[in-house]
This record gives C-alpha cells, sequence and structure tokens, in this order.
C-alpha cells in the first residue's frame, strides 16, 4: 500500500511534475517487481520533476473561467488539483523565505474560507468554483517566479547593482555623513584643494555627490589647482580625441587587428549582467578607450583583466548627469558633449591607474607573480592554519589569486563594492600596487571557516573562485579594509615578521 501511494503521488495530474503525459494511463499492475526495473520505471516517471509549471499558468491565463458545462468534470478533477497544489508547493517552500511562507499559508486559508461562502449550487449539489481554485494554486505556486521573470522593467539581480547603499539597509544620508559631505565640499572649493586631507578623508569613503571630482584629483588628472582645472580638462579631452582619430582607424591593420579582435571579444563579457554595459554605444566607447590605451603601451598592450579596470572609472563620472539608478540608464540619451567627456575622463584615469601597475601586464605578468608569491609568504605568517590547509589538498595560491591581482577583485565583489574599495587605494600610497596586497590577504582570511570545513581539492578551489559576497555592501567592504590597514601596519615595514 505504502508503495502505491509513492507511485500514486508522481501520477496524480498531468500538470504536476513527474506525471505521465495526457495521452496514456498509468498502469500499476503491469509494473516488475525487479529492483532494476522499478528504478529505472521511476526515473522515467520523475524526469520532469523539477520543471517550472508555467504551462500551467499559460493555459489559466488563456481560459479564465470554465463554462457551466464543464463545472461537473471540475468536480471530478477538484480533488486531484488540490493534492497536485500540495506537491507543488513542497518545491516552492524551498524557494520562498519563512516570512513569505507564512503570508502564503495565512493568504491560502483565508481565500479557502471565501471559497465555501462561494460555492455554487448545480444539480442539488454543491460544487467550487473551478477557476477561483486554479487561481489560488497558480498564484501561490509561481508568486515568487513570476515577480522576477516578468518585471515592467528590468530587475537588476543584486550582485549588479551599483548603489552604494549599505548592506544592513541604513538610511542613505545620516548627519554623520551630511557632515562629511559639507567637509568634502569645502576641501574642494578652496582655490587650492589640500590633497593630503582629501586624502585623509576619502579613505573612509567619498560621498557619491563629490566622488567624480574627488576621483579625478586623486588620480593626478586634475591639479589642485581650481583655476587650472577647466583648461587641463580640456586639453587632456581634446588630446584623448585627437588620438582617436589618428590611430582608431588602424584597428583593421595587420598589425593590430588582433588587439582590436580580442578587445572586442571581451568587452561583451564585462559585468554581463548590468544592461549598461551591455549597450552599444557603452561597448563602443570601451572599445576606443582599451584599443587606444593598448597602442600606447607597446611594452604590455592589451591584456584580458585590463577591460574590467574601465567599469568604476565609467559609471563615477556616468554619475555625476544621471539620477536614476545608473544599471538601466540609455547612455545615448545623454547629449553627445557628455558622453565625450565621460569617455575621455574614463580613459586618463585609467592609465593614470594602469601607469602604476603596468607590470601586471607585461610578458610574463612578473608583477602579478611576485604579489601572488608575496600573499602566500604573508599568510603563512598570520594564519598557518589556512597556509597548512592549501598544502595539504595541494592548493596553490596562483590558482586563486592570480585573478584577484589581475583584476583588482573585481570579479570577487559586486561592483558597487569595487567603487567604495577603490574610494580607499585612490586615497593610500600606492594602493592599487601595494596596499592591495594586504586587502587580498584580509579578503582570504574573511573566509577563513568556510576554507578550513572543505576537505578536497575541488572544494576550494570552487569556494574561493565563487565566494559568496553578492549581499556585501560599504560595512562588509569597510570592516575588509580596517583588517587590511592592521596587516599593513604589523608587516609592511616590519620584513623579519613578514619572511621566516
Amino acid at each position: 500500500m505504502a508503495t502505491d501511494n509513492r507511485i500514486n503521488f508522481w501520477r496524480r495530474n498531468v500538470k504536476v511534475p513527474g506525471r505521465y503525459p495526457k495521452d496514456t494511463k498509468p498502469k500499476f499492475n503491469n509494473l516488475k517487481s525487479k529492483k532494476a526495473s522499478s528504478f529505472h520505471e521511476f526515473a522515467r516517471s520523475t524526469n520532469d520533476a523539477w520543471d517550472i509549471d508555467d504551462e500551467e499558468d499559460e493555459d489559466f491565463l488563456r481560459n479564465p473561467s470554465p463554462t457551466p458545462s464543464g463545472l461537473h468534470s471540475s468536480t471530478q478533477n477538484q480533488q486531484q488539483q488540490n493534492e497536485a497544489g500540495d506537491a507543488e508547493s513542497a518545491v516552492s517552500r524551498g524557494l520562498s523565505s519563512p516570512v513569505t511562507q507564512a503570508e502564503n499559508l495565512q493568504n491560502v486559508q483565508e481565500e479557502e474560507e471565501e471559497e465555501d461562502a462561494e460555492c455554487e449550487h448545480i444539480n442539488g449539489k454543491v460544487i467550487k468554483s473551478s477557476s477561483d481554485a486554479h487561481l489560488r494554486t497558480s498564484s501561490v505556486h509561481s508568486s515568487l517566479q513570476k515577480q522576477q521573470s516578468l518585471p515592467v522593467r528590468p530587475i537588476i539581480p543584486l550582485v549588479a547593482r551599483i548603489s552604494d547603499q549599505n548592506a544592513s539597509g541604513a538610511p542613505p544620508m545620516t548627519v554623520r555623513e551630511k557632515s562629511r559631505l559639507d567637509k568634502f565640499r569645502q576641501l574642494l572649493a578652496s582655490p587650492n584643494t589640500d590633497l593630503e586631507e582629501l586624502r585623509k578623508h576619502s579613505w573612509s569613503g567619498i560621498p557619491r555627490e563629490v566622488r567624480p571630482i574627488t576621483w579625478r584629483l586623486l588620480s593626478g588628472y586634475l591639479p589642485a589647482n581650481k583655476e587650472r582645472r577647466e583648461l587641463v580638462l580640456k586639453r587632456k579631452r581634446d588630446e584623448y580625441f585627437g588620438f582617436i582619430e589618428q590611430y582608431y582607424h588602424s584597428r583593421t591593420d595587420e598589425h593590430y587587428k588582433d588587439t582590436y579582435r580580442q578587445i572586442h571579444i571581451d568587452i561583451p563579457r564585462t559585468n554581463p549582467l548590468i544592461p549598461l554595459f551591455q549597450q552599444p554605444a557603452v561597448q563602443e566607447v570601451f572599445e576606443r578607450i582599451l584599443f587606444i590605451w593598448a597602442i600606447r603601451h607597446p611594452a604590455s598592450g592589451y591584456v584580458q583583466g585590463i577591460n574590467d579596470l574601465v567599469t568604476p572609472f565609467f559609471v563615477v563620472f556616468l554619475s555625476e548627469f544621471v539620477t536614476e539608478d545608473v544599471e538601466n540608464f540609455e547612455v545615448a540619451a545623454l547629449p553627445l558633449d557628455t558622453q565625450r567627456n565621460i569617455e575621455a575622463d574614463s580613459f586618463w584615469c585609467m592609465s593614470k591607474l594602469l601607469d602604476g601597475i603596468q607590470d601586471n601586464y607585461t610578458f610574463a605578468q612578473p608583477g602579478i607573480q611576485n604579489k601572488v608569491k608575496a600573499l602566500e609568504e604573508l599568510v603563512s605568517r598570520i594564519d598557518e592554519d589556512i597556509h597548512n590547509h592549501f598544502k595539504r589538498y595541494e592548493v596553490e595560491y596562483l590558482q586563486f589569486a592570480f585573478r584577484w591581482m589581475n583584476n583588482l577583485l573585481m570579479r570577487e565583489l559586486p561592483l558597487r563594492c569595487t567603487i567604495r574599495l577603490w574610494d580607499t587605494y585612490q586615497a593610500e600610497a600606492e594602493g592599487f600596487s601595494h596596499f592591495h596586497l594586504y586587502v587580498c590577504a584580509a579578503f582570504l582570511i574573511e573566509w577563513r571557516k568556510e576554507i578550513l570545513s572543505m576537505i578536497d581539492f575541488q572544494g576550494l578551489l570552487m569556494l574561493l573562485q565563487n565566494l559568496p559576497t553578492i549581499h556585501w555592501g560599504n560595512e562588509e567592504v569597510g570592516l575588509l579594509l580596517a583588517e587590511a590597514y592592521r596587516l599593513k601596519y604589523m608587516f609592511a615595514d616590519a620584513p623579519s615578521h613578514y619572511k621566516r
């Protein structure tokens, strides 16, 4: 009897996952008693057990209410529909939070009570409305799936959100943050900006409203003298578009076509979850920036990973002109002069960054090799358990830390966290070339518990290449930077602590 119940569970209705097609009938008496045959029968009958039941919802939308003649047949199928709803609810419960589950249960109970009062009397029998029952099962089972799969406008997943709100949901502007913003504006408004004071205030994060001009100043693109800024901006922007006129047409030449082809392939892979970077106008901007940089730096040329380094600058300079969500903003709607200014500023600031870490991208990438080796030495000192754990399961630091150095952790953190991280890198002396090492060490130690719980090579590598930072925000990055600063203070000026 128990065996029949288990079989019947999967074969009650053609609309519940794991059932027979409509044109066949289950014949339980013909099932063989051998275990191997029974397993194959079970596997065949449940091979669609995880399919999303979208067709049921579509059928309901096409036929919202049955005719009175169909109500008798709905009476016969009502029990099957309710049982099918129970089966699907078991799956959907795994997709919802406890609060959502409780709310859905309460809503279903309320609807059942209302339904009892709305029963119809036909031929002296009490019959529940088939359309109401179908609405209840379909809406409860797929509400969470539908709210994301069929939005009015694209809903950006958390990993792709650029907003720099705290992950804890703190208000965007506290009294302290307003005071900091006023201090930044005061510094920036002075005839000669005190760059050391600006770096000091920028270390713990730059307010969004003044981040574009602060980044230009800290990167060395703009002079501290306020009167000279407009002149310098105009000259540098004109110089960049002079490079475009002089060199960009050569992208199809035999000497440069391989470089341009690699850039053209890599651009669509840059932040694929963010619609902003999938716009043709934005991809053309990135192609021009990267191609001009590559041919002006023949010692390294273009290397995969440099394409990621454009995105924070582009987003920050774009935010100067955008009040809505940057993720969905249509860049082509901006005036052409504004687009050109954003492009030129992104090029020059990226160039300033790469000037300090260019040995990361020259032949054999010696800068990255040295940084990965330094990370291994540092971790062996600060957390011997993790270091020995890697040795025990033959995990090489180069297998996961190469990407951390090559992309400056951009593949490990959401873009909003990268922007906050770069606030500090811009403020820190040799932030991108030297302080980044200590950030990587602190980042590795952050996952100490998870790392030590993995007891095989594959599990360790999968964890280290897919660290769960999707919910990270300003608070998490701030704690990471504080730990990195502690490590730098302890080891940077103490070689005897750093090496065995």
